[in-house]
């Protein structure tokens, strides 16, 4: 039967709440809304372009965008009607601007022939990357990476181990849990494929220890279908140990080379809502048209949904009961990683894994007291009250001297910070002008 390996840590970190109100809701599919507004840009490669115009009439499931760039994925329709405009997009969480098309529903949802495979065996592997870039493929958790490049190491990088990652070590994100509770068959299928096209050696599925029903449900789907060698690591609930490079360390023991990649050290870490897409894609013919997400915090009925990509927050947020209370505040993602939303039409993306509602209380940064609790926290061992000064002071040579590309913004040393001093904004506000004096060079 496949091996359950002894809880496993890592030093450093927080531990947060584990209030997580959707836990026990199962998967609900949430109704068509009237439109969907469908960025181009939804990976942190290029945009597609456009492959219809206004007026034009689409199906679900149409291939609506694409590029020649290797790096980009195709976008989808996720619902049959009418292509009724462009707008322009500001995306929060990186600030970039982009094309998005909107399609008003025209209440039909009807598909283009969608094709299972009936000898998914006899795909080559590049067979396999084709189906899985033509889906349009993302990672989530901004990662955004496109599956495809993530499945395809530069040359003579060997990928020796694949982690699934079924970690969410923050409040309220519960979508990997429902997804491998209702889904696991079809995970599993996702991440065998993963292995099948990586040639990989070793399987590891991260679930944090404190969810013994997925633990167990897991173990008997790999029993039951005989992929023995499969090991699933129960992982100390502790933030952020669902982070790559600390997942990585934490069950490997194998640490990033400073500017590398997980590729670099034979590791792919793949997301539960990735490997299901994958499996969706390969076995299905599905392209990547919805994902589920929680919608939780400060709305009267919580839940966890089946979403259309494209869908807008707001529509998201009214299903759920609204916003109740004093809350004032929508974040996409969670508490520590989540991005606050200036715009409630903002739609559901293939990042997006939770819709959090909260009421947030303005604090007053204060001078540093020099507790080092930050320096305590920090899983990458940096310095972030060095790196904020130096960013306040514009030094931001001196934040690069000072290893602030190994930071990953968990956010954990903010939310540790006793004189509320905002560090993950410092660090971000330096890292951003870094990136655009290395563009202009």
């Amino acid at each position: 039967m496949g091996i359950r390996i002894k809880k496993k840590g890592f030093r450093h970190g927080v531990f947060l709440s584990n209030y997580n109100p959707t836990s026990s809701s199962p998967i609900e599919k949430a109704p068509l809304s009237e439109k969907v507004i469908i960025p181009l840009y939804q990976n942190n490669g290029g945009a597609s372009n456009a492959l219809v115009k206004r007026g034009d009439r689409v199906l679900a499931g149409q291939k609506i965008g694409d590029s020649e760039d290797f790096a980009t994925t195709p976008v989808h329709a996720t619902l049959s009607g009418e292509v009724s405009g462009i707008a322009k997009l500001i995306d929060p969480a990186s600030g970039r601007p982009g094309d998005a098309l909107i399609i008003a529903s025209d209440g039909e949802d009807e598909w283009v022939e969608i094709k299972a495979t009936e000898n998914p065996e006899a795909l080559s592997v590049k067979e396999i990357l084709e189906k899985i870039r033509e889906a349009g493929i993302v990672g989530g958790r901004g990662d955004a990476l496109p599956a495809h490049v993530k499945l395809s190491p530069p040359d003579g990088k060997r990928i020796d181990t694949v982690i699934l990652n079924g970690c969410e070590c923050e409040p309220y994100l519960t979508s990997n849990k429902r997804l491998m509770l209702e889904n696991g068959e079809a995970v599993l299928s996702g991440l065998n494929i993963i292995r099948m096209v990586l040639s990989a050696i070793t399987i590891y599925i991260a679930i944090e220890g404190n969810r013994d029903d997925v633990i167990e449900h897991m173990q008997k789907l790999i029993t039951n279908s005989g992929l023995t060698d499969y090991k699933i690591v129960p992982l100390k609930p502790k933030y952020p140990a669902g982070a790559e490079k600390i997942l990585i360390d934490t069950i490997l023991g194998r640490e990033f080379p400073f500017g590398g990649t997980a590729a670099d050290i034979g590791v792919v870490v793949a997301d539960v809502a990735m490997t299901k897409a994958i499996h969706d894609a390969v076995i299905c013919g599905k392209p990547f048209v919805e994902k589920v997400i929680a919608v939780s915090g400060s709305v009267r009925k919580p839940k966890n949904l089946l979403v259309r990509l494209g869908t807008p927050f707001g529509r998201l947020i009214d299903y759920c009961g609204g916003i109740e209370g004093e809350a004032n505040e929508v974040i996409s993602g969670g508490l520590m990683t989540g991005t606050s939303q200036y715009d409630l039409d903002f739609p559901v993306t293939g990042e997006t894994d939770c819709i959090l509602v909260v009421k947030s209380t303005p604090s007053k940064e204060r001078d540093c007291i020099r507790c080092g609790w930050c320096l305590e926290v920090c899983p990458v061992r940096l310095m972030p009250t060095l790196l904020a000064s130096y960013a306040r002071a514009g030094r931001y040579d001196d934040c690069k001297e000072a290893y602030i590309d190994s930071c990953f913004e968990c956010g954990a040393c903010a939310y540790i910070c006793p004189s509320n001093i905002p560090l993950l904004q410092y660090i971000k506000i330096a890292k951003s002008e870094l990136a655009k004096r290395a563009t202009t060079k």
